[in-house]
């Protein structure tokens, strides 16, 4: 009788902490994208968006030409920016560095890494790069960052990589252990794993939240997963609205976190949506 007790008490407190790493998200703002389909170079997946803390300024861009689009908006998601506002760089990731108070990014490939300078009104009226070649895993890496280290972040893989703000690689890679805590441990030889296959494979973000800093969609069970950085096992799941329009799960691009809230992109209706 003890013994079966004891194993209610297991099984309960097991089932507990299972659960104390899931919570929902409810939707917040929207960002919509200018241009349509039918218009010169209008883009299809969404890069990042970033928050300008001291304007009170999102900035959203395109992925994939200097020509796609960008727009800034206000607090409330209003549109601020002309249609015609271009990225002006072949944008990939994009982050406010509180440090330059500026937003930034990384482009493709050996594109390099830039900043634009802004007008009283927060409306970018140059670009400018200040970092030269490539200098991330992969030629669509998508960069996070973390102000408190002046890091970028990439996914590659399995693995996060961190670049200093000069481009420079900074210590090991860490490996993701996808859908497992710490409590699960590592995979066994033969065990049924998720891979990295199951998750956008572009794109990590950086949530500053004390031991859940990286989040990652699982586009197989469409949910965000948040890790630790200190060690790559999962922490926190993150269940997006039963009412998620369709297309807003993307195996590549179109995932943002900023502002404390994550931003998904359809590229149909061409908008960014929060969650928090």
């Amino acid at each position: 009788m003890k013994q079966l007790f004891l194993l209610l008490v297991f099984t309960s407190t097991l089932i507990s902490a299972k659960a104390q790493i899931k919570r929902s998200l409810k939707k917040g703002i929207t960002l919509q994208m200018p241009r349509t389909a039918y218009d010169e170079k209008p883009g299809t997946r969404g890069a990042s968006v970033a928050w300008n803390p001291v304007l009170k300024k999102y900035y959203a861009s395109m992925a994939g030409n200097i020509g796609y689009p960008m727009a800034v908006f206000n607090i409330t998601g209003t549109k601020i920016s002309d249609d015609t506002l271009n990225t002006n760089a072949d944008t990939r990731g994009l982050w406010y560095n509180p440090q330059k108070k500026e937003i930034q990014g990384n482009g493709y490939n050996e594109y390099g890494w830039f900043s634009y300078k802004v007008n009283v009104k927060g409306l970018p009226t140059a670009t400018t790069f200040f970092l030269e070649g490539k200098n991330q895993p992969d030629d669509n890496s998508v960069g996070a960052f973390n102000p408190l280290k002046q890091q970028v972040l990439f996914l590659s893989g399995d693995q996060v990589f961190f670049y200093s703000i000069k481009g420079i690689e900074t210590g090991e890679p860490l490996t993701i252990n996808w859908g497992r805590t710490k409590k699960d441990g590592v995979s066994e030889p033969g065990e049924e794993i998720w891979t990295s296959e199951d998750y956008n494979y572009t794109t990590v973000v950086y949530t500053g939240i004390k031991g859940a800093e990286l989040g990652f969609i699982n586009v197989t069970e469409a949910k965000i997963e948040l890790y630790n950085i200190a060690d790559g096992f999962l922490t926190q799941q993150l269940e997006l609205p039963p009412d998620l329009s369709e297309g807003s799960i993307n195996a590549s691009f179109n995932f943002a976190y900023t502002n404390g809230m994550f931003w998904l992109f359809n590229m149909e209706d061409r908008i960014w949506t929060s969650y928090k």
